[in-house]
């Protein structure tokens, strides 16, 4: 049976258990915070990829093979990939080429400017803010997915948009309830029925809804099991069916979760997920204390799928776009803090 769960009908419990998402998200300045805090989750990274890059530079006196290789092996060895490295090392040695550089010192900067345009996600990264739009998150459990879901629809409430979160991830009782509590915290709409449910069906109540209600944004949480990919695979092809059907005229989002912590591990489970439905973006989460964070430059460089989101916390506002200048400059600890 269908549960609406709109946060009006429950606004007595706003008071005690739960926060309104504009005390939370409108704490000034949001960006400084969360830079500092994106800062702190890479110290690990950063002492694991930088100081090896750094001590380079400075037994180097020359540019030669092997400074390069030196360089590459430190890249590779920091969860960057083969293939982000490859493309990052071929562009520095166009550079110094280019800029005539002779001092490997001079090549932090020039290595610095790779990194970040490769991580360029372009002007067109976030346009389902800006139409009619449904937006899908899928990866396996314990990612973090669930709790995107929740975050990423008070980052979108923040921005005033109208929200509705669907409760597709209908295998687990705890996912329902946890969407739920979020629906509280960030005073959104929820469309969820019980345990065992189609989350086809679920989708298909959600769409309906977010038709009669004018939402700007349906976020829609999935379940998560690849260890039976041809049931998932069965899954998600029902739901496209029913969003091609139902809503043909929304905009396409699909963002998959990947925990950070779990460095070249989550290149696997994109690849699964790739073979199975379309993936549009990434959700990286767990980045506050992991050695691994220089998975999310190799992600890009493997896939070619841009991360649009980085979480570093449990709070709401802890989920925020992605910003390769801010990325790139927490993780070499850059002083420009844009």
């Amino acid at each position: 049976m269908l549960e609406d769960l709109s946060s009006s009908s429950d606004s007595d419990t706003s008071d005690s258990n739960f926060k309104d998402i504009s005390s939370e998200i409108d704490q000034k300045p949001v960006k400084k915070g969360f830079f500092t805090k994106l800062k702190e989750g890479l110290s690990k990274t950063r002492n694991n990829i930088v100081s090896g890059i750094d001590n380079i530079f400075s037994a180097f006196t020359t540019i030669d093979d092997d400074f390069y290789e030196e360089l590459e092996e430190t890249l590779i060895m920091g969860d960057l990939g083969v293939h982000a490295t490859m493309a990052i090392i071929q562009d520095l040695k166009e550079k110094v080429k280019t800029n005539k550089i002779k001092d490997p010192k001079e090549c932090k900067s020039l290595l610095i400017e790779s990194i970040k345009e490769r991580m360029d996600l372009g002007e067109n990264a976030y346009e389902f803010e800006n139409q009619k739009s449904i937006v899908m998150l899928i990866g396996v459990n314990g990612v973090g997915k669930t709790t995107s879901v929740g975050k990423l629809a008070g980052l979108l409430k923040s921005q005033n948009k109208k929200v509705l979160m669907a409760a597709a991830d209908t295998f687990r009782a705890a996912a329902i309830e946890q969407l739920t509590e979020w629906a509280h915290r960030t005073n959104s709409e929820i469309i969820a029925q019980h345990e065992g449910s189609d989350p086809a069906a679920v989708i298909f109540d959600a769409i309906a809804a977010a038709k009669a209600r004018k939402t700007d944004v349906l976020i829609c949480d999935t379940a998560g099991r690849l260890h039976n990919k041809k049931n998932l695979m069965a899954e998600l092809g029902k739901i496209d069916r029913v969003i091609e059907r139902e809503y043909s005229d929304a905009y396409r989002e699909n963002l998959i979760v990947l925990d950070g912590t779990t460095g070249q591990n989550a290149l696997s489970q994109l690849k699964e997920f790739k073979e199975v439905t379309n993936i549009t973006g990434i959700i990286l989460t767990k980045m506050d204390g992991t050695a691994k964070g220089g998975i999310a430059i190799a992600i890009q460089a493997e896939y070619g799928i841009p991360v649009k989101y980085i979480g570093v916390g449990e709070k709401v506002e802890d989920l925020q776009k992605f910003n390769s200048n801010d990325f790139v400059n927490a993780l070499f600890d850059a002083s420009n803090e844009e």
